[in-house]
């Protein structure tokens, strides 16, 4: 069991929260009940998620996707207004973090999905160096790279082959990090990986010679929240489980 200010100071402090520029709250945002026991950790708080908690028996839910977001209308109505509804009738409280999720050299997202992959940074670049970078190793080529990405994602992923080059150094920002992709490039990538395409890209990959590959935002975000709630568990001594709802985006 662990108090639930003690666990958002503790959260604050390992993910370094305040060091990020973000486009939202980080940290506790719907209040629940002071005890902690049962830990359910999720990418994003849906109602499908805030359902399976309820059912989990959980007293907090951790996500990557929070509820609240810079320009949203904030008017508790319609979808928002069910999914704080649920959280508040059944005192669960619900812990958010973005960017510092991302972020984290162990718990994160990138760091996660990378070692999923098989590969590890040795340098980072991008907007608050939120993109990973590292040798390619085994995954010399953009066909062991697509299959790799493939198995990984549980999906198909989409692939811009660029100039078919050996690959000697990769890069990856998971979710939609497709504006990191020239930043990539100019870290000395040979391929590039995120969750998400947009039409620009498809162009500087046949003109830098540099392979995109866009994995589905939900796909690369899913690996930091179990880490991170797994670390919880162990260090404050809880009961978790990480709960899945399929997103095709």
């Amino acid at each position: 069991m662990v108090a639930r200010d003690e666990m958002d100071r503790y959260l604050r402090q390992v993910l370094e929260v305040e060091k990020f520029k973000d486009y939202g709250p980080n940290g506790l945002q719907v209040e629940g009940r002071p005890e902690i026991r049962k830990l359910v950790s999720g990418v994003t708080a849906s109602l499908g998620l805030i359902e399976a908690a309820v059912a989990a028996g959980a007293d907090a839910l951790l996500v990557h996707h929070g509820l609240f977001w810079r320009g949203q209308d904030g008017r508790l109505t319609g979808w928002l207004k069910a999914r704080v509804a649920r959280l508040m009738a059944q005192d669960i409280n619900l812990f958010a973090y973005h960017l510092p999720l991302d972020a984290h050299a162990e718990w994160g997202n990138n760091a996660q999905w990378g070692a999923a992959l098989g590969l590890r940074a040795d340098s980072r670049f991008g907007e608050q160096a939120l993109g990973f970078v590292g040798e390619a190793g085994a995954l010399s080529t953009l066909q062991a790279l697509a299959q790799r990405a493939q198995a990984v994602a549980q999906r198909d992923v989409l692939v811009l082959p660029g100039d078919g080059r050996a690959l000697r150094r990769l890069a990856w920002c998971s979710g939609g990090a497709q504006g990191y992709f020239e930043a990539a490039i100019a870290a000395g990538a040979d391929a590039f990986l995120t969750g998400e395409i947009s039409e620009p890209q498809a162009h500087l990959a046949r003109e830098t010679g540099v392979a995109f590959i866009a994995c589905g935002h939900h796909a690369s975000e899913r690996h930091g929240a179990p880490a991170l709630g797994a670390h919880l568990a162990a260090h404050f001594g809880l009961q978790h489980e990480f709960i899945d709802i399929p997103n095709p985006a």
